[in-house]
C-alpha cells in the first residue's frame, strides 16, 4: 500500500533529532523544520522550503507537530 503521506517525521530523540524517512528511506535526523525542507530539497522538491514544511499534508508528524523539537518530560 502507497501511502499518501510518503514523509514520516518520527519523534524527537533525547537529542531534541528527529528521524526523517522519505519514501521508505530514512534521509537522516532534522533539528528544526529548515533541516526537513533540506531532507525535501535533496529528494527533488527543489522549491520547498520551511514554510511549506509547516503546511505540507504530504508529511506524517509523529510525536508532534512541526513546532516540537525537544522529546517529553
Amino acid at each position: 500500500m502507497v501511502s499518501d503521506r510518503p514523509v514520516v517525521v518520527y519523534p524527537p530523540d533525547a537529542d531534541g533529532g528527529r528521524r526523517v524517512r522519505i519514501d521508505g528511506q530514512i534521509s537522516g535526523r532534522a533539528f528544526s523544520a529548515r533541516d526537513v525542507a533540506a531532507f525535501m530539497q535533496t529528494a527533488g522538491l527543489h522549491e520547498f522550503d520551511e514554510m511549506d514544511v509547516v503546511r505540507s499534508l504530504l508529511i506524517d508528524w509523529r510525536g508532534g507537530g512541526p513546532e516540537v523539537w525537544t522529546p517529553p518530560a
